[in-house]
């Protein structure tokens, strides 16, 4: 991610800690629940489109649970996932080490650019990094991530229109129309917003227009 460790070395701890509490599971990486997990994957897979073998970088991986959504769908693909937390990396490891198409890292630098690179939930949890900050912080990520692929991005954000009675301070909120006009104004006609499915959140598929590596 980004070079802004005073933010970083604190997400890593935090997932660090849920995955020893709770292990290789939706829990594990700070969901619910297997459906809500499942339903956030089915939306930031809607950016691939077509049935040509693809790669994809899986940016903020936890335990790699992604190759098994892709796997449902029978696509030909080759995954990198990369993760902050070492702990989550050797559960990812243990789990899917052994395929040929699947790598993990705890390095950014070592992603290639891909056809496509997706993010679930790493830009919820801000602790107690103000706003501001940790805005600045999403945007140098979601360009990191744009950098880094090919035919398109991906990524999931919580909702400020949320319920209030259920939003928690340590979270971050983010207000879609922001970032889907910071989107835009870069990709005009190739962004989307998808935001009615049945979670308090958003999803931001970005169409590119690369030559590159499959």
């Amino acid at each position: 991610m980004t070079g802004r460790p005073e933010i970083t070395d604190r997400v890593e701890r935090y997932y660090s800690s849920k995955v020893a509490q709770h292990g290789p599971t939706p829990r594990g990486v700070d969901w619910n629940s297997p459906e809500s997990q499942q339903l956030r994957f089915e939306q930031l897979l809607k950016v691939h489109s077509d049935d040509l073998p693809f790669s994809v970088n899986d940016y903020g991986c936890g335990y790699g649970a992604l190759i098994e959504a892709l796997d449902a769908q029978e696509s030909e693909f080759t995954y990198r996932g990369f993760d902050l937390s070492a702990a989550m990396v050797a559960q990812a490891e243990q789990l899917f080490g052994d395929r040929p198409d699947a790598t993990f890292t705890t390095r950014a630098a070592d992603l290639g650019q891909a056809d496509y690179t997706v993010a679930s939930g790493i830009f919820n949890v801000r602790l107690d990094v103000d706003d501001e900050h940790w805005r600045e912080y999403v945007l140098e990520t979601i360009d990191a991530m744009i950098a880094l692929s090919v035919r398109g991005v991906a990524f999931n954000m919580l909702t400020a229109y949320s319920d209030p009675g259920h939003m928690r301070a340590d979270l971050y909120y983010a207000d879609p129309s922001f970032y889907f006009d910071y989107c835009l104004r870069r990709f005009p006609r190739r962004v989307a917003l998808l935001h009615d499915y049945d979670l308090y959140e958003f999803t931001i598929l970005i169409r590119l227009d690369r030559e590159g590596a499959r």
